[in-house]
């Protein structure tokens, strides 16, 4: 176990300046979700210079790399690589270099530890077990892992391991959870049908806007009443649109909004919930509504079992005063859900926070410390090659 520990202590230092580099050039190029294609290309040229056999092209623009025994229990690191349309602010010397894209959510560093944990395991043989890396595009439309999940990269895995930047923790710092880890998701449209009239008239028509509100306050007030409150669900609405006129009566209103819940079996019935509670709302004065529920993402879900097994290996890297135990789940989404559908995984938070802080996630003003790439690339080797090698001995 030391000298494991200790070649992946060394090797992650050797190769740190060069992933440094890559890591700037990722974040001055960023591409948006399903157009990863440069970004593709130049994770599958640095895969194959480690000697790893390289799939580009998979789910349209991702990337899958083994190594090891074909015939061999496969373990499964994922990683995504795709940006957002963020106007980025925070005047980096390797700031975006295109207007209105960004790397604010970390995705960047996400590529370059899966690099790094491909340069660290082509140091090591592996005669019995396989190892399997997934360069995920477009996590930010949840849609990467379905398009992947789809052309079975999980084919054969017995563990997938996942990591995401967490501004809240500092470096040096990862947070782990067993269990639910980040909220179900889903896109939620509502459409009040009304009657236009004139402002003057009210009584004449039937008001779209004054309906959407009542619809609005009155699914707050039906989650504190009608719903579990120790299965906490989220709906919020970002945009309303309606109205032609200062002086009519608008006739539709359209409502968008998201709902995050953490109980899966609520979730399944949400839809319809919401559905008859807007109807009644609507109908109740004299309007009809529709109501498109999308589902975004189910739950991610952590193996109590790999949770702990990425906890024990975080620890011959860091002070254990230095793993954060998250108390509670993330009402966030994240589409490495889709994965956890087919095999057991875990995913933990990594503390990217420097001496003044780290603006949130999806902020043009977003900037990481790279320092936490290296604890990155450590505890996801270690973890990977012990998992395999428990697979081994089965």
């Amino acid at each position: 176990m030391k000298d494991l520990v200790k070649i992946i202590d060394v090797t992650s230092k050797e190769i740190m300046p060069d992933l440094i580099q890559l890591r700037r050039h990722f974040h001055a190029h960023p591409e948006l979700s399903g157009q990863e294609y440069q970004t593709a290309a130049l994770v599958a040229g640095e895969l194959r210079k480690s000697g790893w056999q390289v799939q580009e092209a998979v789910g349209k623009t991702g990337v899958v790399a083994e190594m090891g025994n074909k015939n061999g229990p496969v373990v499964c690191l994922r990683v995504d690589m795709d940006a957002l349309p963020i106007e980025e602010r925070t005047g980096l010397d390797y700031s975006s270099s295109i207007q209105g894209l960004m790397h604010a959510c970390g995705h960047d560093l996400h590529t370059c530890i899966g690099l790094g944990v491909a340069k660290v395991l082509a140091k090591k043989k592996l005669t019995n077990s396989r190892i399997r890396i997934i360069f995920q595009p477009a996590e930010e439309i949840a849609q990467g892992a379905k398009w992947m999940r789809a052309e079975k990269v999980l084919e054969g895995v017995k563990a997938l391991f996942g990591v995401h930047v967490y501004p809240d923790l500092s470096v040096g710092k990862i947070g782990i959870r067993s269990g639910t880890f980040t909220a179900a998701a889903a896109e939620l449209e509502i459409d009040i049908i009304g009657k236009g009239g004139h402002g003057a008239r009210p009584h004449e028509g039937i008001d779209a806007i004054w309906i959407a509100a009542k619809v609005i306050s009155g699914l707050q007030e039906a989650i504190s009443r009608r719903l579990d409150a120790l299965k906490p669900v989220v709906i919020s609405f970002g945009k309303i649109s309606g109205g032609n006129a200062f002086n009519v009566i608008a006739e539709r209103v359209k409502l968008l909004g998201t709902v995050r819940c953490l109980d899966s079996n609520l979730y399944e019935n949400l839809p319809k919930w919401i559905e008859i509670i807007v109807k009644n709302i609507a109908s109740n004065y004299g309007a009809q509504a529709c109501v498109n529920f999308k589902s975004i993402a189910p739950p991610v879900y952590n193996d109590p079992e790999l949770t702990n097994l990425l906890s024990s290996c975080a620890k011959n890297f860091m002070e254990e005063e230095n793993i954060v135990y998250l108390e509670n789940p993330s009402l966030g989404a994240e589409d490495f859900a889709f994965f956890l559908q087919d095999v057991p995984g875990t995913m933990f938070r990594l503390g990217v926070a420097g001496q003044n802080g780290c603006a949130p996630l999806h902020s043009g003003h977003f900037a990481l410390d790279e320092r936490s790439l290296e604890l990155g690339i450590k505890i996801l080797s270690q973890t990977i090659i012990m998992s395999s090698e428990s697979y081994q001995n089965i």
